[in-house]
């Protein structure tokens, strides 16, 4: 038996507020809780907080002077749809594509890559 279940996923970000919208929108979570420094977005079966993080500065990837810390890899059947959507919500595609047919790497408004992946199991 785990002696601990995940609780959250935190990411670091200077704006909180933004960054819950768009994670929120993104994987149609709900915002459960605000405050000036910490989002926390329900998911399904997870949650995903922000916290503010005086003098923030985002990841470089792929460049590793500011390495990346950590990513989310999200299941799509659809890369194009959800490279828009995620797009129109406020990420912007990053400059290195690695293997477009495979997955798709963006950068959240906060600057911190994340995937979008056909080849994640069920």
């Amino acid at each position: 038996m785990a002696l601990a279940r995940l609780g959250s996923v935190s990411l670091d970000c200077a704006d909180p507020s933004a960054l819950g919208e768009f994670w929120a929108a993104l994987l149609d979570g709900e915002i459960a809780f605000r405050s000036e420094d910490f989002v926390a977005v329900r998911l399904d079966h997870q949650w995903l907080s922000m916290v503010r993080i005086p003098e923030h500065r985002a990841p470089t990837w792929p460049d590793t002077e500011i390495p990346q810390q950590m990513h989310l890899d999200l299941a799509a059947e659809d890369l194009d749809a959800a490279e828009a959507e995620a797009i129109r919500l406020g990420a912007r595609l990053a400059p290195v594509q690695p293997s477009p047919e495979r997955w798709r790497v963006l950068l959240d408004p906060a600057g911190h890559p994340f995937c979008f992946s056909n080849q994640i199991p069920e």
